[in-house]
This record gives structure tokens, C-alpha cells and sequence, in this order.
């Protein structure tokens, strides 16, 4: 079993950027990103392979956010730049098991979730 844990959302002014970090404890497979907004479904934002070579972003956020991992430290980070009063959410960091690595879009293929962070964007 893996844990992970998210860090670094907040509050922040439309225009403004946002760091999320999620630290799992373990290795692990492909990871993502997901928000979900209350009465909505969960969905993707962004996915990095295990090698980290591979990146994916969903087009509600291409050319605005970066995805990257450290695997010596077990962690994705997400940037996410020129945010919009629409990115508000609590933000997931999902994983996928050790070997593992290809990126997917859908929440059903990631086995591991973080607790959530609540990102917050004003007008």
C-alpha cells in the first residue's frame, strides 16, 4: 500500500500560479493529477509516466501547468500558471502501482489517492 500525501494549495488571485506537491511513500507507477469540484465528476488534469518522460495534460489546462516527479524522492509536483476563477477544486494526486507506467485519464486506472488540497482561485 502506498500513501500519498498532497501540499501547497490555497488561495490565490486569478492570473496568479500555484505549486502542488504530492509525496507517496513508496515507489510508484504513473501518477495524476485530478480536481473535483462539488456536484461534479472527478476529472483529470495532468499525468506523468514512471519514468517521468512521458507527460499528459488535459486541455482545460495545456500551456498553463507543468507536471514533473523526482523519483528519488517519490514526488509529483504540479505548477499550475494563469489560474482561472474555473481551476477552483480540491486537487488529487493519484498513483499507480510499481511497473505500472503508462499515463491514463481515467480516475479508475490509478490504484493510489492522496487526501486532496483545496485550491482556490478569485475573481
Amino acid at each position: 500500500q502506498v500513501h500519498l500525501v498532497e501540499s501547497g494549495g490555497g488561495l490565490v488571485q486569478a492570473g496568479g500560479s500555484l505549486g502542488l506537491s504530492c509525496a507517496a511513500s513508496g515507489r510508484t507507477g504513473a501518477m495524476g493529477w485530478f480536481r473535483q469540484d462539488p456536484g461534479k465528476e472527478r476529472e483529470f488534469v495532468a499525468g506523468i509516466s514512471g519514468s517521468g518522460g512521458s507527460t499528459y495534460y488535459a486541455d482545460a489546462v495545456k500551456g498553463r501547468s507543468t507536471i514533473s516527479r523526482d523519483n528519488a524522492e517519490n514526488t509529483v509536483y504540479l505548477q499550475m500558471n494563469s489560474l482561472k476563477p474555473e481551476d477552483t477544486a480540491i486537487y488529487y494526486c493519484a498513483a499507480k502501482p510499481s511497473g505500472r507506467n503508462g499515463v491514463e485519464t481515467s480516475s479508475r486506472q490509478y490504484n493510489y489517492w492522496g487526501q486532496g488540497t483545496q485550491v482556490t482561485v478569485s475573481s
